[in-house]
């Protein structure tokens, strides 16, 4: 690993978020925005420290979960608040100390490797910018960050300026040792900035350096409105991946994939699928407007119009449209149209008939249909569990299989008897 240390600064409410949820925790493709950054920052470094304060224990549970080695510092944000006070109790084990934000979760580890070649004191990040409006402007000369100068206090030429201050910095450990304890919260805000070490780093020669970089990999997120434009960011790029590794999408544009999904051998996805949580899809097809939750396929079609709900595993199957399974277990079935296999196990050789239920839940528990191999149900067929059928077994359509077994090689039928009640058309409606 690098001679880095990473520090992410998730401390803050994120109050134009308008939600009572952290702002870092606010998902994208499938993960917290935190979860994004920390998983780049550990490509760079092993040392990688977050300092959290606003809802705190909801954070770290996040992040422990999928970064049991990762750091947490907790900021006393009632003494010493802002961007300063979160570095206040850190401590870095390497000589250069890298500071990320983190509502940037489009930050990639390759975006970060200028900071770790910028030779200089204290690395800024900036942005040139268009339209610099309403950000900080960053005053340069001779290759250098001269000063920072917020748009409210910037006269005419200030004003004119571009580069704009990006909020990432790479400091000497030395720096922060020194001026982190010399920073002032006599500011209109009451607040320990972290710019400030920027401005008495300066005042005492040291080399500050501007390091440019895209607007892309270094977006804040601060509002729901950043929060959608992140995510086509980052849904373009998990596609791009996929389809580099051999994925077929037909309009791309349409799919939406999340992080923790992964793609075996040769599959196609057709327009508007949804691939959501930690599924595995190996030589499969999802035709147009299905969902797929947190599941695995293998060597299976399933669609259009198909929903597989977490926890289930279909092997060898077709699954057709308007076909939802939930939970369950199916190897070599085929379930044309029309039906719900919830809480099931479904063997080799079985066709299941349109309309067919597994009547997993009485209203307090739910219960498993289990079904074996070559098993013929037919349409309009409810199973109620917990109930389990043989080989070998026809159902007739129409039929109610209650709780029990069905033994091997057996006909099921459950009909009243059809009958006729002659003219009962012309008295019903009082015609001849």
């Amino acid at each position: 690993m690098n001679n880095i240390s990473i520090i992410i600064l998730a401390a803050g409410k994120g109050s134009r978020m308008k939600s009572p949820k952290a702002k870092v925790l606010h998902s994208i493709s499938g993960k917290s925005m935190l979860y994004h950054i920390t998983k780049e920052s550990l490509h760079v470094s092993d040392d990688v420290t977050i300092v959290v304060a606003h809802q705190k224990d909801a954070v770290i549970t996040e992040i422990s979960k999928d970064f049991p080695n990762v750091t947490f510092v907790v900021q006393d944000d009632v003494n010493f608040p802002g961007t300063g006070g979160a570095m206040k109790n850190v401590v870095a084990k390497n000589e250069k100390v890298l500071v990320l934000n983190g509502d940037m979760p489009l930050i990639t580890a390759d975006a970060l490797q200028g900071f770790l070649t910028t030779d200089a004191d204290i690395v800024l990040s900036i942005f040139d910018l268009k339209d610099p409006n309403g950000y900080g402007r960053v005053k340069i000369e001779n290759g250098e960050v001269s000063y920072i100068v917020e748009q409210k206090d910037a006269n005419e030429n200030e004003l004119a300026i571009t580069h704009v201050n990006a909020g990432i910095y790479a400091f000497k450990k030395s720096i922060l040792e020194t001026y982190i304890p010399r920073l002032s919260n006599a500011n209109a805000q009451n607040e320990y900035y972290l710019t400030d070490v920027i401005k008495m780093a300066k005042d005492d020669g040291l080399v500050i350096k501007p390091l440019l970089v895209d607007e892309e990999h270094f977006k804040g997120v601060n509002s729901k409105i950043d929060l959608a434009a992140s995510e086509v960011i980052m849904q373009e790029r998990i596609r791009n991946k996929w389809m580099a590794e051999g994925v077929i999408m037909n309009l791309p544009h349409t799919i939406y994939i999340e992080e923790g999904v992964v793609f075996e051998g040769e599959c196609v996805l057709e327009n508007n699928c949804r691939i959501t949580g930690n599924s595995v899809i190996k030589n499969s097809i999802i035709k147009s407007s299905s969902v797929v939750e947190d599941s695995v396929l293998l060597n299976s079609d399933i669609g259009p119009l198909a929903h597989i709900r977490p926890a289930s595993h279909i092997e060898d199957t077709h699954i057709g449209n308007f076909v939802e399974v939930k939970k369950s277990i199916l190897k070599g079935v085929k379930a044309g149209h029309l039906s719900y296999l919830g809480d099931s196990e479904i063997d080799t050789g079985t066709n299941i008939g349109a309309g067919t239920i597994t009547c997993n839940y009485d209203g307090v528990k739910k219960y498993k249909t289990i079904i074996g191999k070559n098993v013929f149900v037919g349409s309009d067929t409810q199973l109620v569990a917990p109930v389990t059928i043989e080989d070998d077994v026809m159902i007739a359509a129409g039929t109610t299989v209650t709780s029990g077994t069905v033994p091997k090689g057996s006909l099921v039928l459950s009909r009243t008897k059809m009958k006729f009640l002659e003219g009962f058309y012309y008295k019903f409606f009082g015609k001849k």
